[in-house]
Order: C-alpha cells, then structure tokens, then sequence
C-alpha cells in the first residue's frame, strides 16, 4: 500500500525519451512508497503518460536541428530568446507545481528550473546529470574564444547544480566515464559529485522468451543480428534510419532490426529484406539480448544500456551535437566500438564498420569486461534511496 504521506516530484528533459525512460525506472522503484508526480515536455510527456503516471507538460526548451539531422548552431542561437522566456515561463509553472503537490523531494534530471524552484521553496532536491555543461561541436571548438564560452558556462552552470542537495552522476566512475568530457573539468562543483552507475534496466531477460521473439521474426541464432536503434528528436533520426537500412539489407551474412523509436508508432513490424522494421518496438529489450552488434546515437541510456548487456557498439552521434560526440568517442576509446560521423556518412562506412565489428572479438570482450564493471553498480537502486531518505 501507498504511503500517501511520502511524496515524489521528478522533473526531466524532455527531448528525446533517454530521461524519460531512465526516470521511469525511479518513479516504478519508488511508486509502492510514494506518490509520483512527473513534469517534462515534448514526447517524453507522452512517454510517461503512456507507462500510467501523470505528468505535468511544461513550456519546452529544445536546440536547432538542421535539415540534415545534425545539430544547428545557427538554428539554436537563433532560438535563445525564445528559449529564454521559455525558462522563465517554466520557473513559473514549476513553482506552480511543486508548491501545490508539496513533495518530500523533488528529483530533477537535467532541469535547472526544477531544482531552482526546489530550493526556492526550501524542498529538498537531488539533481541526476550525466552533463555538467554544454559542449560545443568540435568545429566551433577549433577558435579559443569558443572554448574560453564554454569553460566559463560550464562553470557557471556547475555553480547553480551546485546548490542541489545531492549531485547524482548515472555513470560509471573514472577510467570508464562515458561522460568525462562533459563532467571532469567542471571545478565549480566541488565535490559534489557522486558516480552512482548506470540507470539503464538490469538485464533480467528470460531466455525462453527471448527464443520465443526470435521464432516469431524468423531469425536464425546461427546468423549474426544487428540492432538498430536510433533514437533523439524525429527531425535527426530519419536520414539514419534510412541509411542504416539500405547499407544493411543486401548483406545476407545478417539478420537485423530497426527501431524508429517512435512513442505511440505502430508495434506490428514491417518485413523488410533480411530484417524487420519497428515504429515503436514493443521487444526491445529481447532483440537486445539477442543482438550481436547495436547501431545507435551517442545518447547515454543507450550506450548504457548497451554497456549493461555486453554488447559492441556502433555509434552514429548527432552531428554537432557536443555530448554525444563525446560519449561516442569516449565508447570508441575503451573499445566498446566504432564511431561513424554523420557528415557525409556513406552506405560503405556502415557496411564496413559491421564487418569489422562482427569480425574483431576484441570488441566484444571489451563490452563484456565493461559489463562486469557496471554490474557492480547499481545507478537506480542508488538514486532510489538517496530519494527515500528525504522521507
């Protein structure tokens, strides 16, 4: 039974489903001893909403996405005074919001207003960050002005998460921190940080149902399978989507997945040659398991997630998009994989880096080596009683 006394807001970003879906293995942990309001925008509302819990829609602040599915500086710089009355119209309504539901904790996931509006109200808050600051592209990257803003920002914003009462970091800790770009060379944090591990779900998959998924798509464990999952704002993903599976199709060696990662997309598959195609892909955590190789973004639930099931990467980040371009290199650097730049990407580059992948076992004893590391950290079970100890 619900302790109705013991109350939980948790606030996260909502651009793409990777907060949405890491959040929502905290608010499931904590639901038998708490009541859970969710706050977010974009799809991830609609995400949350569709898992049963309610959530609050705020004003929505998101980048630039160009028409070739990278990220637009120019796009982005050109939304900063919208995005400013944004954050100001979201200070409003949060203080709106938690003032009404009077949590025990606020849990905020990359929200500033949220913490902002915590601390305001003299609630507590923990802040779950997997980036510190915002990287910018490495282009931009290239003149030192860019580099001296990017600092400067980073510390600034490591000021203000500073003032949470927990800074809570879902991943794992030094040499093996997929965000160390984004997070070790912030000082204004102090030591505030505390690597919890991953928040992607333990792999507890029954194998027997795993057999099953793979029966009903007609797959053959004697062929390698190939998981494409590419996630992050719809304007980036569908280029990808659609090189991933001209590069695939022809290559009889394989039997491979696509998923489009599309909240309420059609569940039913399309058939297409040596493979399936997925809106939404309702088995997902099955096809991961029975994948040899997974082709995704940069985004970091995923390699996470990746990471927690032993299996080698290819990783396609979004172009200019600074956090992912660092995970991607960061996985590539301790051998989980291999990165491919958007820009440019042709079908070869993909065909040739599956062949690689497949072929070079070291890549798959490194994902295996960083299992082990991983499993011996639990990111949600942490986050869960940081929170409860607020109660």
């Amino acid at each position: 039974m619900i302790n109705a006394m013991n109350r939980v807001y948790i606030a996260m970003y909502g651009v793409g489903l990777g907060h949405a879906s890491r959040m929502l293995l905290v608010a499931n942990n904590l639901s038998q001893d708490a009541t859970i309001q969710f706050s977010s925008f974009g799809e991830a509302v609609d995400y949350i909403k569709m898992h049963g819990f309610d959530c609050f829609s705020v004003p929505a602040i998101d980048f630039g996405w160009s028409a070739d599915a990278g990220f637009s500086i120019k796009e982005s710089v050109m939304k900063l005074p919208r995005n400013f009355y944004r954050f100001t119209a979201q200070l409003g309504t949060e203080g709106r919001n938690i003032g009404n539901f009077r949590p025990d904790v606020v849990v905020s996931d990359t929200r500033l207003s949220s913490l902002l509006m915590a601390k305001l109200l003299n609630i507590p808050c923990i802040t779950i960050l997997n980036q510190l600051k915002l990287l910018l592209s490495p282009r931009l990257r290239e003149f030192s002005i860019a580099r001296v803003f990017e600092e400067g920002l980073g510390e600034a914003l490591g000021k203000f998460w500073k003032l949470s009462n927990a800074v809570l970091i879902p991943d794992l800790p030094p040499p093996y921190t997929l965000s160390e770009q984004n997070i070790w060379s912030v000082e204004s944090i102090g030591n505030k940080l505390k690597y919890v591990g991953f928040m992607a779900p333990k792999p507890t998959i029954n194998q027997e149902y795993v057999d099953k998924v793979a029966k009903l798509l007609g797959f053959n464990y004697n062929k390698p399978t190939v998981f494409a999952h590419i996630s992050g704002p719809s304007a980036t993903k569908i280029v990808v989507l659609n090189k991933v599976m001209e590069a695939l199709k022809d290559n009889d060696r394989i039997q491979f997945v696509i998923s489009e990662g599309k909240p309420n997309g059609d569940t039913v598959p399309r058939k297409i040659k040596n493979g399936w195609y997925f809106e939404w892909c309702p088995v997902k955590d099955e096809i991961f398991a029975m994948s040899d190789l997974l082709i995704m973004r940069g985004g970091h639930s995923t390699l996470a997630q990746a990471i927690q099931y032993g299996k080698p990467v290819i990783t396609i980040p979004i172009e200019n998009h600074g956090e992912q371009l660092g995970n991607a290199s960061k996985a590539q650097k301790i051998g989980l994989g291999v990165m491919l730049k958007q820009k440019e990407l042709k079908l070869q580059e993909i065909s040739d880096a599956v062949e690689r992948v497949l072929d070079d076992s070291s890549f798959e004893n490194n994902a295996k080596m960083l299992m082990e590391v991983a499993s011996k950290l639990n990111g949600v079970e942490n986050i869960v009683n940081e929170a409860k100890s607020y109660f």
